[in-house]
């Protein structure tokens, strides 16, 4: 039931004011085949989608990079995968933060990376973990794609090196 205050129109008008920027993409439209695998992020809504090579699909919810200037687009590939990886500030981060560590060992709970971490064929881009769930559904990160802890596990042995992925 309505409350006696708000009106149906106003109702549908907050409802539709509220839709989610929350999309997927149809792997099709961004490459030939399937392969190995695809992964697509979308830095507009903050998503991951995974399909596997028999074209299984699942969500997850990522943060992104802080702002543009840290955000790369276009294609690349899993090139590595680790489990319980060590985290190096990058030249231009340990610039921007000389106070920061020169490393952090994995399995430390302050390592940004999480518990797994995807290497792409770009230097120091990587689709990982986060220690700080706070992060995930936000601008929050220097470059990198990140999960829930739980969430990169999944995708971590759900995708083979050389699946390809597309950062949109």
């Amino acid at each position: 039931m309505l409350s006696p205050s708000i009106s149906a129109a106003e109702t549908s008008d907050a409802v539709r004011r509220n839709i989610s920027s929350f999309r997927t993409h149809a792997w099709e439209d961004h490459f030939d085949t399937l392969g190995v695998g695809v992964i697509i992020s979308d830095t507009s809504s903050k998503v991951l989608q995974h399909w596997t090579a028999d074209g299984e699909m699942r969500l997850y919810p990522t943060s992104v990079p802080m702002s543009e200037e840290l955000t790369r687009r276009g294609y690349t590939e899993v090139v590595e995968k680790r489990e319980n990886p060590s985290w190096a500030p990058t030249p231009s981060m340990r610039e921007r933060n000389p106070e920061w560590p020169a490393r952090i060992p994995g399995g430390d709970p302050e390592n940004p990376l999480g518990t797994r971490a995807l290497y792409l064929s770009w230097q120091y881009y990587r689709i990982h973990g986060t220690q700080d769930t706070r992060k995930i559904g936000r601008r929050s990160s220097n470059g990198c794609i990140g999960l829930y802890n739980e969430h990169i596990e999944e995708v971590f042995d759900r995708v083979p090196v050389g699946t390809q992925v597309k950062l949109i």
